[in-house]
């Protein structure tokens, strides 16, 4: 008798069961809560835009003139430089190998100069003895001619070895300098922000991605801004421009105008990648803050409310009709 009402009582409760899971998974799914509330405009009217912060003298690329294998890198991340400060060391055996054979030519350009100069005051001087001859018949015509283009020749190969030693004078200066192209030195004061060469990797010169060496002054921040070409017309230097910190907005500066460059480009999304795709047009105007204010890096986003003027359309002023009109 049990058994016989098993199995109605299994099914039911498979069946209640299935119920409760259909109606249970067709509930909507709650919303999790933002991690951190988005930063909000502190202007009525306002431009709005994405902010990439970048050193004083923007994030220059250090490359090389001459490609060759790193042998010493001199500095590291974070170290700080001033112009001319040697960063990286290529492989300058081969130029120093060709600099002692121009020195050496120098010295035979040098040699052949001497003997030049020795051969024009040899033939000067028999040309003199020839012209002081008075016996027109003691020398033949012929003889004095001779020795008057000697004197002429050797001239000419003296000015030749002048030449040639002026020739290897140019080329030990150029080897000169390749040496020291060679050596990659800072160009402006500031911080290595990137070293991207080790001893022993080979660095090619031209446009590297990524760069060999990021350099940077960081004694004040600024901030690029991409201002939507719909919005550029807005756009007042004078208004003032608030920044928050991207990923916690309770941190925030108050920007200064730096410059705006009056070029309108194709914007970039903002990840530091030099093949992004390209999205709408931007105006980009750069904007500076103390780097005290707040704790930020060269390469972090910031979002940037700038003030503007309020276009918005006013409400007409309906009139009352004068009194007694009817």
């Amino acid at each position: 008798m049990k058994l016989r009402y098993l199995l109605p009582i299994l099914s039911l409760t498979g069946f209640m069961f299935a119920s409760y899971k259909v109606v249970s998974s067709n509930k909507p799914v709650p919303v999790a809560p933002a991690v951190v509330e988005p930063a909000s405009a502190p202007f009525k009217a306002f431009i709005a835009g994405s902010g990439i912060i970048e050193s004083k003298t923007q994030n220059i690329a250090i490359g090389t003139p001459l490609s060759g294998i790193a042998v010493k890198v001199a500095v590291k991340v974070g170290d700080k430089v001033k112009k001319g400060t040697p960063l990286f060391y290529l492989d300058d055996r081969e130029a120093r190998a060709q600099l002692l054979l121009k020195q050496a030519d120098l010295a035979k350009a040098q040699a052949d100069v001497n003997v030049a100069q020795a051969n024009v005051a040899d033939s000067k001087s028999l040309s003199q003895l020839a012209e002081a001859v008075t016996d027109k018949r003691a020398i033949s015509r012929e003889e004095l001619i001779k020795r008057r283009n000697a004197l002429l020749i050797n001239k000419a190969h003296l000015a030749s070895a002048s030449a040639s030693v002026r020739q290897a004078e140019a080329a030990i200066i150029d080897m000169q300098t390749t040496l020291d192209r060679l050596v990659v030195r800072a160009s402006v004061e500031g911080e290595v922000l990137q070293v991207n060469i080790r001893p022993g990797e080979f660095a090619q010169a031209g446009d590297v991605n990524p760069p060999l060496l990021v350099l940077g002054n960081l004694d004040q921040f600024h901030v690029r801004v991409d201002i939507d070409e719909n919005d550029a017309w807005r756009f007042d230097k004078s208004r003032p421009a608030i920044a928050y910190l991207r990923g916690n907005s309770a941190f925030k500066v108050n920007l200064s105008f730096a410059y705006v460059e009056p070029f309108v480009v194709p914007k970039k999304s903002l990840t530091g990648d030099s093949t992004e795709r390209v999205d709408t047009r931007v105006l980009q105007a750069l904007y500076s803050f103390n780097p005290s204010q707040v704790t930020v890096y060269v390469g972090q986003q910031m979002d940037v409310f700038i003030e503007a003027q309020d276009y918005s359309p006013q409400p007409e002023t309906i009139k009352s009709p004068p009194k007694g009109a009817s």
